[in-house]
């Protein structure tokens, strides 16, 4: 498969499902593999987060592998003074060293376009420069300086440019050159969050380009799963996971596949991994998603967290932990997405889009003791490149599943990893130091978007208005107790 391939159910059994180390069937590599883990994060680019990662080494691994990384010289016009403007390495012990860039980027579809085409409305052919960043984020400074939205004191639009660094992300650093780093993952659509986490579920946003669908009715991998006898668990961080809540087949799920971090812990802990497991962080402004602007400290001690849950659990030399994240948020990269995907069920979407574009790199890392470390994975030249519904792919050929849409079915799977004839040992990641922030977070305490669209959904829940009313809620904290009381009162009511 790859250029570069060289070099339980949370605690509870679930009646009728097959133990999880035992496959409907497997192919290659994946054969070794019981159980599929998946940590999605939220809205960083590759370069932002893993660009300078082998920039020490002229952007070759230690396996002598090439990785598409930054040289230094990549640039972006300024639009403000006509100047060009490097990117930059983000300096570490800085009070803003884990907020930056220090305000949310636009991310949406017009916004997306403008980063790449530096028009919101993509030309014919769709030829992508990359050189809209600066001034799409000039435009969103001020648009947020108008609505009064939390930015960083001092955040110019230059800071899109300024790229994290393996010392400054000790744990996704460590982990990317001990295990495997895709250098070619990219969104499966060219926008914001919720049609991307959509394609890692169902393989289709159902013709949707923006946030403002927040619920989708295409099957899900877990149904499938489900009707082959394939256990699988869907965990919140610290709340029910609001995935739950997206999809009508997970709504309608029992209550044995969803759980919290801690549940996770406990599962990996006592080798009772489910199948398929998705992860959800912390949605809240103060939480651990690693979302601009953040506090993305917290995010290099949750993948720590999970890491280290499945090292020290029984089943570890039956995993692969793959961790990505949902789409570039805005933030910068170099590298042009390819225009060769595969619409999965429409041919026209919101806003006339074709779905024959992908969204922008994001960083993804391949986890398992069966991987050779140092290595740079990526599809070969002309094969269709990795995108979220790779993850579907992977688990549809580990179980022998049958595609959920023309996307997933046209999809790159990563068995081709799984490259090692014996379990590795070794821990990349001993002796790391997970960073800790000093400054402050310009949004603690503010509402996040995505705690908005879980309220909205919660607000919808068959059950007895709670207090106080979706319409008065201000606060972190406030839209925290809101979504829980709801989801408590409907599971409650369903008694299952």
């Amino acid at each position: 498969m790859s250029t570069h391939a060289k070099g339980g159910n949370g605690g509870k059994k679930t009646a009728g499902h097959r133990p999880s180390g035992t496959p409907k069937s497997a192919a290659g590599g994946l054969a070794a593999i019981g159980h599929i883990v998946v940590l999605m994060l939220e809205n960083r680019s590759f370069d932002h987060m893993l660009g300078f990662l082998y920039a020490d080494a002229g952007n070759v691994s230690p396996a002598g592998q090439p990785f598409e990384g930054l040289t230094g010289k990549e640039s972006n016009p300024d639009g403000a003074n006509g100047a060009s403007v490097a990117v930059s390495r983000i300096q570490v012990g800085a009070a803003n060293t884990y907020f930056l860039p220090g305000a949310d980027p636009g991310e949406g579809y017009a916004a997306t376009n403008a980063q790449l085409f530096g028009s919101n409305t993509a030309p014919v052919p769709p030829v992508a420069t990359n050189a809209g960043f600066i001034d799409n984020f000039a435009a969103t400074l001020t648009w947020e300086a108008k609505e009064k939205q939390a930015v960083l004191a001092g955040t110019v639009a230059t800071d899109i440019m300024a790229m994290h660094t393996p010392t400054s992300l000790p744990v996704l650093s460590a982990l990317a050159r001990g295990f495997a780093v895709c250098d070619q993952w990219f969104g499966s659509v060219p926008t914001e969050t919720l049609p991307n986490r959509a394609f890692v579920h169902t393989a289709t946003s159902q013709g949707h380009m923006d946030d403002k669908t927040k619920s989708f009715t295409a099957p899900t991998i877990y149904s499938l799963l489900t009707q082959h006898d394939v256990d699988w668990m869907i965990y919140g961080y610290d709340a029910d996971p609001l995935t739950r809540l997206t999809f009508s087949d997970t709504a309608s799920a029992p209550d044995t596949h969803f759980g919290q971090f801690a549940d996770f812990q406990a599962a990996a802990k006592q080798g009772q991994l489910a199948a398929y497991t998705f992860l959800e962080p912390s949605w809240g402004s103060s939480g651990n998603s690693q979302h601009p602007n953040y506090d993305v400290a917290l995010g290099e001690q949750l993948i720590h967290d999970v890491y280290y849950a499945l090292r020290n659990g029984p089943n570890w030399n039956e995993t692969l932990l793959i961790v990505t994240y949902d789409e570039h948020g805005g933030c910068y990269d170099h590298v042009p997405p390819p225009t060769n995907a595969v619409p999965p069920d429409v041919t026209a979407g919101e806003f006339g889009f074709d779905f024959k574009r992908f969204g922008p790199r994001v960083p993804t890392l391949l986890i398992s003791p069966w991987i050779a470390p140092g290595t740079v994975f990526r599809t070969p030249a002309g094969a269709m490149p990795f995108d979220h519904t790779s993850i579907l792919k992977t688990v549809e050929q580990r179980w022998g599943l049958a595609a959920l849409t023309a996307r997933d079915a046209a999809a790159s799977d990563v068995g081709g990893v799984l490259t090692l004839t014996a379990a590795r040992t070794d821990d990349p990641l001993a002796g790391v130091v997970v960073p800790v922030s000093t400054g402050a977070n310009p949004a603690a305490g503010k509402p996040s978007h995505l705690q908005e669209v879980y309220a909205d959904l919660a607000a919808a829940l068959p059950v007895a208005a709670a207090k106080p009313h979706r319409t008065s809620l201000h606060t972190e904290d406030d839209y925290k107790t809101y979504i829980r009381q709801r989801v408590t009162a409907w599971k409650a009511q369903r008694g299952r």
